[in-house]
């Protein structure tokens, strides 16, 4: 299995960086950090301001997608700027990963999700008969 939480593409950071601001409102929520360790890959997403019943954690087609959303109350009054978010999404590549043994805790905030790495699989050698 290739290694889709791990970048190594100096263009692709680069490029990452210069454009995201452009193209994305993300910059306040779900900061996330992705650590390897030998047997798994850790998630740590920041969810601050809300609660573990109200964030959802969905696997489809190898994404992992981490959503959360909370009540919206109406204030009195008209807002000239409004930047606390009632909901967010985010979603991260994985690939094919079985499931049943990805785990995800939430503390004070932070989803913790692990993702354990599949095993190496050994090129089979097949023997090919010469006419």
């Amino acid at each position: 299995m290739k290694n889709y939480l791990r970048k190594n593409n100096f263009f692709e950071d680069a490029f990452d960086s210069l454009f995201a601001p452009a193209y994305t409102d993300n910059s306040a929520v779900m900061k996330t950090d992705i650590k390897e360790n030998e047997k798994d890959f850790e998630l740590i997403v920041d969810i601050p301001g809300f609660k573990k019943e109200n964030v959802t954690l969905n696997f489809d087609n190898g994404y992992i997608t981490v959503s959360a959303k909370k009540e919206h109350e109406e204030k009195e009054g008209k807002y000239i700027r409004r930047e606390r978010n009632v909901s967010c999404s985010r979603s991260y590549y994985v690939g094919d990963v079985d499931k049943s043994l990805v785990k995800a805790k939430y503390d004070n905030g932070v989803l913790t999700i692990t993702i354990p790495k599949e095993e190496e699989k050994k090129p089979a050698s097949t023997l090919i008969e010469i006419e």
